[in-house]
């Protein structure tokens, strides 16, 4: 089993706040975690979707009153949305008797909908901490295409063959299909959707364009944006926004589009080997996909993520804004050559970026002049891990 950098992070905020809600999908590693937690200090998990463990909560306070000085992990918390209220009421009756921190874990497979439940009745009471797919440090350098290639759920990066990991990226694919979503709500035809989720995944890293996806789908232009919604939602599709601050110039407006986990999308494509990946069109976007969603998770908490692009050419991959307010910009390719395009300088200038780097397929850092730094992906995580 993988020590998770999340593990700390949460341990960390459990040390500071009344209550810690982690998000991520499903399967992802967020039990596991929650229980790793819960070997070391007093606690009790509950899993709302369970008949019996939601039957313990019937009178929520009465359970909740003989809980005081444990940690109480409540899984799938979404299941039970009228639960907030009443952990406002324990959170602040804790508090008033000296328990101001590390009393409620939360794990949650669908952001929007526990952001909008917790919104109200825990603000200034809880923290969001969102548990990506392992990731590079998790594995180390030496497993970086075995990640790319399977992505970073643990059942399919652990499989005994690339064969058994699609087998489980597809059960993956299809348990969400049929089961995950519905449950949701949504009336939403499983092969529709696998169908918009793969149209995604041939279009990995494009400007998103819902005219034509309504098109192939034969569907309206605002019911594509619900599908997109739902995907985001559950943390499965990443929607890139673009550089927004006026510089002066014709920017692209349109977001672009990654499936998150860069073992799914290969699932969605029928990519099952190294070598069929590396003949396919998508190459380059799923690299880019990877590479970014490595990095986002390893910035500081609360940096803004941005691509840039004007009409002119001038393009960024991937814009991090920190928390103090430093600019880094960030050029993705999947290349042993350091090199950029002149569509790089310009956009630099544009945005006055801080921090200039080139995350390219090589083996150690070179400095390329004018501030740009050509590294690889690990040297690139390290820096960034550097600021937090």
């Amino acid at each position: 089993m993988y020590q998770r950098q999340t593990t700390q992070t949460v341990q960390s905020a459990l040390e500071v706040q009344a209550a810690v809600v982690l998000l991520g999908p499903r399967q992802v590693g967020k039990t596991t975690l929650a229980l790793e937690i819960a070997e070391q200090r007093p606690s009790v998990y509950l899993d709302l979707e369970r008949d019996a463990d939601r039957q313990v909560l019937t009178e929520p306070d009465l359970y909740l009153d003989e809980q005081v000085g444990k940690l109480v992990i409540l899984d799938e918390v979404q299941q039970m949305p009228d639960l907030f209220k009443n952990l406002r009421g324990q959170i602040d009756m804790r508090r008033r008797k000296g328990a101001r921190t590390g009393q409620f874990l939360l794990l949650g497979s669908a952001s929007n909908v526990l952001l909008h439940q917790s919104a109200e009745s825990l603000a200034g009471r809880v923290r969001y901490i969102e548990m990506p797919p392992l990731l590079l440090d998790d594995v180390g350098e030496d497993r970086l295409n075995d990640l790319w290639l399977r992505g970073g759920f643990p059942d399919s990066f652990q499989a005994d063959s690339d064969r058994s990991s699609m087998n489980w990226r597809e059960d993956f694919l299809r348990t969400y299909l049929e089961r995950d979503i519905p449950a949701l709500g949504p009336r939403i035809p499983a092969t529709t959707l696998r169908r918009f989720w793969t149209m995604l995944a041939h279009a990995q890293g494009g400007l998103l364009n819902a005219a034509a996806l309504a098109e192939g789908l034969g569907v309206s232009g605002q019911t594509v944006g619900r599908y997109l919604d739902l995907l985001v939602d559950l943390m499965l599709v990443r929607r890139l926004q673009p550089w927004h601050e006026n510089v002066g110039k014709r920017l692209v407006k349109s977001p672009k589009v990654y499936v998150r986990d860069s073992g799914l999308l290969h699932a969605l494509l029928g990519l099952g080997t190294l070598e069929s990946l590396l003949g396919h069109p998508v190459v380059g976007g799923s690299w880019e996909g990877f590479c970014l969603e490595t990095l986002i998770a390893a910035a500081p908490a609360d940096t803004e993520t941005f691509f840039y692009r004007t009409s002119a050419g001038a393009e960024l991959d991937l814009v991090l804004r920190l928390r103090g307010g430093e600019t880094w910009a960030i050029e993705i390719k999947r290349t042993t050559a350091p090199k950029v395009s002149r569509g790089f300088h310009l956009a630099i200038a544009d945005i006055k970026a801080d921090q200039r780097i080139l995350v390219f397929a090589g083996d150690r850092e070179v400095p390329l002049g004018d501030g740009l730094r050509a590294m690889p992906l690990d040297v690139a995580v390290e820096h960034l891990r550097q600021q937090t």
